[in-house]
């Protein structure tokens, strides 16, 4: 199954018990918005829930990092994912959060597909919504986690010397500059040393969908970034750091995610910050 679907392609498979629907819509803390009480007013049928909040690392005070194998296995097992159906994930946020629930699944070796436009575009054409939790089967999966497509902060301080990999910040402008500064108490503006900005909105069409592969290109291009080096994505939470990892998955290309992102760097007096453009 292709990377990317499109709605027409959805609504024609709706209703089929072969195939895996998934909202995996998150928000911010401070967005005002219950992400999970969004769903159960109104989602695409058949759609299950993919909760980020609570598919994630218990052990640790950062938010929304990646869980253990078994934990993982646990909770998407009772979501009914990982039993031979194709997985089509989709969000209603503007972090474009599908991308961070397709990064987890195919870390541990499951692959998903994304739906264009997400639940923003399916609604915008009219097509049809439903109320409620969904109940499925519980599923068995079976994991092969992939530790290539995850740093840490060791790993990007030990990068800071050798400079193998390119370490791509999704942030605005503003927060990559250190202009904005960060909400979170405790957190220093600014980015890691070395990494080029592309903010995750660029590689988006104003209707939510993704940019043609020209446009993704030369996103990455345009501030220096040679896709075909290894890459490394970071942002402020390893939210839309996944946002890039897709996007470079569409042109054909790996790319690994920094799970502790600027919450982890940016909290820790000990790593070294950047301001501005450089």
């Amino acid at each position: 199954m292709d990377a990317l679907v499109t709605t027409q392609w959805l609504a024609e498979r709706i209703g089929a018990d072969d195939l895996r629907i998934v909202d995996a819509t998150w928000f911010l803390p401070d967005a005002g918005r219950d992400a999970r009480a969004e769903y159960l007013a109104a989602h695409i049928p058949g759609a299950i829930f993919f909760d980020i909040n609570a598919i994630a690392d218990r052990d640790t005070p950062l938010p929304t990092m990646l869980p253990p194998a078994a934990q993982f296995a646990e909770q998407i097992g009772a979501l009914g994912i990982g039993d031979g159906r194709p997985i089509v994930l989709y969000d209603d946020a503007p972090h474009h959060t599908a991308a961070r629930a397709w990064w987890m699944l195919r870390h541990f070796g499951i692959d998903a597909s994304l739906l264009d436009g997400g639940l923003a575009k399916w609604r915008a054409e009219g097509r049809p919504l439903a109320s409620g939790e969904v109940h499925v089967a519980a599923a068995a999966p079976v994991l092969r986690p992939d530790p290539d497509l995850v740093r840490t902060r060791d790993d990007l301080l030990a990068n800071l010397a050798t400079g193998a990999e390119q370490l791509v910040d999704a942030r605005s402008a503003a927060r990559f500059t250190g202009q904005e500064a960060e909400t979170r108490p405790g957190l220093a503006s600014g980015h890691i040393p070395g990494s080029a900005n592309v903010p995750y909105a660029r590689l988006f069409n104003p209707d939510g969908t993704w940019q043609p592969a020209a446009a993704l290109r030369a996103a990455f291009a345009d501030e220096g970034v040679a896709i075909e080096r290894p890459v490394v994505a970071t942002c402020g939470s390893g939210i839309s750091a996944a946002v890039i990892v897709f996007a470079l998955h569409l042109l054909g290309h790996r790319a690994a995610l920094y799970d502790g992102s600027w919450v982890e760097w940016g909290s820790d007096p000990s790593t070294p910050k950047a301001a501005g453009t450089t």
